[in-house]
């Protein structure tokens, strides 16, 4: 699935590089994607081990890479590298993003922004029924009818599919606002605080009916890990909305 969301966010991009004018080309978005994935990769897995499991990490380095585990009888079992953190991976992917711009000074970070943005949200809805077909992440026990029993779960207890209600908040209704938008000129580099909004004001309230990490529970009250770094990311696209609609107007010439 997520081979799938990122074709379908490449299909979108490629959509917008056809109808509309940018200065960013066909190649610089394919390359964009590329490094794009590996600051996903890192960026998402160095995030878990942060945010997640620290404990695990700090013991064992080598499991952020290494996907064996010693057996008591001193042999090597495969385990898998597992764990990603969402906000781990937007990290990363920022800071691929403005490395690649860094190294091409042609291609402008707010207007990467600006075109990929308002395509990511449909395919990281695909990323989150990826979630749902493999059974994690599922969310927490309840009674209502749609309620599921997710065979990964240890208690078999009926859940909230919350990765549902995370592919149709944070994909699909994210998707609906930002597209219809993407063409708006308030200012370079809106849909950047504007999705960090609303992707942070849609997973603080998917949290508290997704399942919290076994290994980690809530970490402050009856809040999650999830919902303290998505309320950062709240605060974050404020200071940032402002930041940029500031610079804007200071460069805007005035009136004569």
């Amino acid at each position: 699935m997520y081979v799938v969301a990122y074709l379908l966010i490449s299909v979108l991009v490629f959509y917008r590089l056809r109808t509309e004018a940018w200065a960013i080309t066909k190649d610089d978005v394919i390359s964009l994607l590329v490094w794009s994935i590996v600051g996903l990769a890192i960026g998402g897995r160095i995030g878990y081990a942060l945010f997640y499991d620290s404990a695990t990490f700090v013991q064992n380095p080598l499991l952020l890479i290494w996907p064996f585990e010693r057996t008591a009888t001193g042999g090597l079992t495969l385990v898998g590298i597992s764990g990603l953190s969402y906000h781990g991976a937007l990290i990363g992917i920022v800071v691929s993003s403005l490395l690649y711009c860094w190294k091409h000074r042609h291609v402008r970070p707010l207007d990467v922004a600006d075109l990929f943005f308002p395509a990511i949200p449909l395919g990281y809805a695909f990323g989150r029924l990826g979630n749902f077909i493999n059974g994690e992440l599922y969310g927490r026990a309840t009674s209502v009818p749609w309620a599921m029993i997710f065979p990964a779960d240890p208690l078999h207890f009926p859940r909230h599919p919350s990765q549902l209600y995370e592919a149709f908040l944070e994909g699909i209704v994210m998707f609906v606002i930002l597209w219809p938008l993407r063409k708006r000129k308030w200012f370079r580099g809106w849909t950047l605080p504007a999705y960090l909004f609303l992707y942070a004001v849609a997973r603080i309230t998917v949290e508290w009916y997704r399942e919290p990490d076994p290994q980690l529970g809530f970490v402050l009250g009856p809040f999650t890990m999830g919902q303290i770094l998505s309320s950062i990311m709240v605060i974050a696209s404020i200071v940032l909305f402002v930041i940029l609609f500031r610079r804007e107007r200071r460069s805007s010439p005035g009136p004569t």
